[in-house]
């Protein structure tokens, strides 16, 4: 069953083929032999699994139906999951257990999912290549030598590896895109606002997202179907229409207007990267739709705002974490102060702490003009970028990273070379968009390469159509690791 979709996971739950506790303990098997490799797994409880296995087995017998019920999936551990640890990939929270359930840890038990564990991920969110964890990083299904990509990497890793048939990541400039691309699978970012932040464990606020990260569009649809709907205890949550994400899945793309913004093609893309994008669009092409060259101008400003926004919001979110009602406390200090300045240099890694001082920097007194309020101003104007490009095309395409999976270390040492690795994926962040990453092909030494499709706010519908339908007449959202079998 390794290989099946959510739905042919959820058909043969239905018609009593498979118990959700046999589907549930096929999956843990395959965690505990393959995880000690991958290390895409932070917290496993077996017995607690398979509770909630039981659980959703009866549900089934007393009648009760539904495209999710008993199927088993797991969270990034950024997800707040009650009475499971809940780390965050930091040893900041390495003891902290949560009281309650993220909102879209709650929408997903309403569905009657089993979760599966908590999944590895950079710490804090900050990272692009699952290396800042303090839990150690996550190794690439399709060669250990290199990244999952990050920050979700063990979520992407788990997915490809074929531990979880799906899960739940996050993005703020990238991380459910790029280490779907790295890995080859399907990874979506909503609009910001369509899925709820409450027990999220908050970055960068007006960035973050939750989304899906599946094998198929498909399957992506399924459960942002599921994530999706409004919380009135996040402020940042919309009030709309509860959608079916799946309803246009067989649409054809007839008339289709792709655009093609001259910027994500030009230099920075490595040859193979661009060989398997070009080769996604001709296919494109075949089945109906149209191309048409759009600008976005102010895109080469993204990282450099970004990296402004993100670490500002940081500074602030993170301020929370003091040591004193939860998490890592210093064993000795002097004074109270003294054991906020040691539980906070003790608990945070490197790239966290760079972020929180960046942050800090550019919020204090002389520095917030001249960088975080010009950083918001260019954030308006990518916004603005994207608009003008949505009226002449309905969904924009290019490569969701510039390069496949690259070696552990080998950008670690400059942080500027590891943010660029995101240099295709921020702007979407920065306006709020969707954008979804499909797998597309495979590039140098037989890596996945991804391809991007980034839409108007609230197309998610018409995303995993136009995905989709590229997956109907491709298998490379099927292909598995060597060594995943």
């Amino acid at each position: 069953m390794i290989r099946a979709s959510l739905k042919e996971l959820s058909t043969a739950l239905a018609t009593r083929k498979v118990s959700a506790v046999e589907l549930a303990g096929e999956f843990l098997d395959r965690i505990e032999k393959r995880n000690p490799t991958l290390n895409a797994f932070i917290t496993v409880d077996r017995d607690r699994t398979l509770a909630g296995a039981r659980l959703a087995d009866q549900r089934r017998a007393k009648g009760e139906t539904g495209p999710l019920l008993g199927v088993p999936l797991a969270h990034k551990d950024i997800f707040c999951t009650g009475e499971w640890l809940t780390t965050c990939g930091s040893k900041m929270l390495s003891n902290f257990v949560s009281p309650y359930d993220a909102h879209v840890v709650e929408r997903f038990k309403t569905a009657g999912t089993v979760m599966l564990g908590k999944l590895n991920m950079d710490e804090f969110a900050m990272g692009s290549s699952n290396e800042t964890s303090y839990f150690g990083p996550v190794k690439n299904p399709w060669d250990p030598r290199r990244v999952p990509g990050g920050s979700s990497g063990g979520s992407a890793a788990a997915v490809a590896a074929r531990l979880t048939p799906a899960a739940t990541g996050t993005d703020t400039g990238g991380s459910i895109r790029q280490p779907a691309a790295l890995c080859g699978l399907t990874g979506l970012k909503p609009t910001y606002g369509v899925v709820s932040r409450y027990g999220m464990i908050a970055f960068a606020s007006s960035l973050d997202q939750a989304g899906p990260m599946a094998k198929s569009a498909e399957d992506c649809a399924l459960m942002l179907s599921a994530m999706a709907g409004f919380d009135e205890r996040d402020s940042t949550s919309l009030q709309r229409e509860t959608e079916d994400y799946a309803r246009d899945l067989a649409k054809p793309l007839a008339g289709l207007r792709i655009g093609l913004p001259k910027e994500f093609f030009g230099e920075g893309m490595d040859a193979d990267v661009r060989a398997a994008v070009e080769a996604a669009l001709d296919e494109y092409r075949r089945l109906g739709a149209a191309t048409v060259e759009v600008s976005l101008p102010n895109s080469g400003l993204s990282v450099a705002a970004y990296y402004v926004i993100a670490p500002a919001e940081a500074s602030s979110n993170l301020s929370r974490f003091d040591g004193v009602r939860y998490g890592h406390r210093a064993a000795e200090y002097a004074d109270l102060v003294d054991m906020y300045c040691k539980s906070r240099a003790q608990g945070f890694g490197e790239e966290v702490k760079r972020r929180i001082l960046i942050g800090t920097y550019v919020l204090s007194h002389g520095y917030y003009d001249a960088y975080y309020v010009k950083a918001q101003k260019i954030r308006r104007l990518i916004a603005t970028d994207f608009e003008e490009a949505f009226k002449v095309c309905d969904v924009i395409m290019g490569p969701t990273t510039p390069s496949v999976a690259f070696r552990f270390g080998e950008k670690s040492a400059d942080p500027v070379q590891m943010y660029l690795s995101d240099i295709y994926t921020i702007a979407v962040n920065l306006a709020g968009l969707p954008g979804m990453s499909i797998p597309c092909g495979f590039g140098n030494d037989g890596m996945p390469v991804g391809l991007q499709v980034i839409g108007p706010w609230f197309a998610e519908a018409k995303m995993l159509n136009v995905a989709h339908q590229y997956q109907q007449v491709t298998d490379w959202h099927a292909r598995m690791p060597g060594g995943a079998a």
